[in-house]
């Protein structure tokens, strides 16, 4: 990941910032631009994400969602996948999916591209589970 802007700002300061392209991640006050998803990336996501939900939707057991910003505990990330179990996926008062996802995904799934570390991106994700 590379880290863009430098400086440390708050939580609501980040939130404030138009939406990234490729998108954004902001950890202990610190903001980190994921990398641009390449071919091969991006058809790897597609299938994980349909084979996911091929098992669990349908029985509501979980929901796999692409690219889905998840702001929690002073932290807010876009993992590759955020998998929520069905109790857990906010809704609105409509009972529909809601479009904010204020709490952490049960399982976040990170597709390294070729220029990333692994090492790099589960520090980022452990710390974004603590």
């Amino acid at each position: 990941m590379v880290q863009t802007p430098p400086k440390s700002i708050t939580l609501d300061e980040f939130l404030k910032l138009p939406e990234t392209e490729p998108a954004s991640e902001f950890i202990e006050g610190k903001v980190f631009q994921k990398p641009m998803p390449q071919g091969q990336h991006s058809r790897i996501q597609q299938k994980l994400t349909a084979t996911i939900n091929t098992v669990v939707e349908e029985a509501q057991i979980a929901l796999a969602l692409p690219e889905l910003r998840c702001t929690f505990s002073g932290r807010s990330i876009v993992p590759d996948i955020a998998v929520f179990t069905w109790e857990r996926i906010p809704t609105n008062e409509d009972g529909a999916i809601a479009n904010t996802f204020a709490t952490h995904p049960d399982w976040a799934i990170e597709i390294l591209s070729p220029d990333q570390s692994a090492a790099g991106v589960m520090i980022v994700m452990i710390n974004a589970r603590n």
